[in-house]
């Protein structure tokens, strides 16, 4: 019997309460925890959440300064999964075994210690009432060829992540590149004519969009883009039928974690069929467990991308963009290329 397996569910529920605390470090915008936020203190009375929303690089950066000081988070949990990994693979997590991570698949497990808690995929979104139908495009190639028969119509109003100011936006970009270099940079080409609106996170591009300052986005979070949709029937979501790249959110518990036992409760609840059905609720999020039902799975949207599912494996393949020398050189080249100066 493993160690996590040796205590029982009481046992670990009296040491959590005990602690009273479990703070939580997210790059998740907190109107998508709420329900799993407000169920857990439902099910765990004795336990208080405080939990802390940023973006996924001052998420990391904070969290940094804070270890030399004996650390504050108990838990992170991340869109930016090669800034997740890279913090496991540095010694800042700590192993978790449970029933929970046992029923997890193996791509979202790596070293027991950091967990894969959703499927998103990245998508493009345009604003419906000034992009008419027929120019919408279904494809990165299709994106690229619009954008050179239209360019008048696109000068200044295409927004994408700047990767040096989002943690998830160089992941994604970084991940593009390993997709189809030769589109992506001609891509990137197109934007540097076109003078792109840079930003550092979708919620941003999200009211550009949804205001007409920007016709489309490139490579927004689906799952941030597809709950905005259906508040907002300016905004349409495509993902693209070439490829569409799909992410997990990561969670860990901290090395430090002052309330390890309550970290331990709240990630197995995350994890649960009850935690995982919940976060599924919101548009764009799939479970990553097979006992879900299969229309909150990410079976889902394996079945509905077909051959254009990209999923972005957790495990130290995450780690190859973060090398410094490769950041350096694809940041300059970006900026180079996608943000010229006037």
């Amino acid at each position: 019997m493993r160690p996590a397996d040796a205590q029982s569910s009481a046992d670990r529920q009296a040491a959590a309460a005990r602690e009273g605390v479990v703070v939580i470090y997210a790059a998740t915008d907190r109107s998508v925890a709420e329900g799993l936020l407000h169920d857990f203190v439902q099910l765990y009375p004795g336990i208080r959440v405080e939990y802390h929303d940023m973006s996924s690089a001052e998420l990391y950066h904070r969290f940094l300064a804070e270890a030399k000081d004996g650390g504050r988070a108990d838990v992170m949990w991340s869109s930016a999964m090669d800034l997740q990994v890279k913090l496991v693979n540095d010694g800042y997590a700590q192993p978790h075994r449970s029933a929970e991570t046992n029923a997890l698949p193996p791509w979202a497990i790596w070293k027991d210690e950091a967990f894969g808690t959703s499927f998103e995929p990245v998508a493009m979104v345009y604003n419906r009432k000034l992009l008419p139908e027929e120019d919408v495009p279904g494809s990165h190639a299709e994106l690229l060829r619009l954008l050179a028969r239209s360019p008048e119509q696109f000068a200044g109003r295409i927004t994408t992540y700047d990767p040096a100011l989002s943690g998830l936006g160089y992941l994604l970009h970084s991940h593009d590149v390993l997709a189809n270099p030769v589109v992506f940079w001609r891509l990137a080409e197109a934007f540097g004519r076109l003078a792109i609106q840079p930003a550092a996170s979708t919620s941003e591009m999200l009211d550009r969009i949804a205001s007409g300052k920007a016709l489309i986005g490139y490579n927004l979070l689906g799952s941030y883009a597809q709950i905005r949709a259906e508040k907002d029937p300016t905004l349409a979501v495509v993902l693209p039928r070439d490829y569409t790249l799909v992410m997990s959110r990561v969670a860990f518990i901290s090395r430090q974690a002052r309330h390890p036992h309550a970290a331990r409760l709240w990630l197995d609840y995350l994890l649960s069929p009850r935690g995982q059905r919940l976060l599924s609720k919101n548009p764009g999020f799939y479970s990553v467990r097979a006992d879900v039902p299969a229309d909150e799975a990410a079976e889902e949207l394996r079945q509905r991308l077909g051959g254009a599912f990209r999923p972005i494996p957790i495990g130290a393949g995450l780690l190859t963009y973060l090398d410094q020398a490769k950041r350096r050189d694809f940041l300059r080249q970006w900026h180079d290329i996608a943000a010229p100066p006037p």
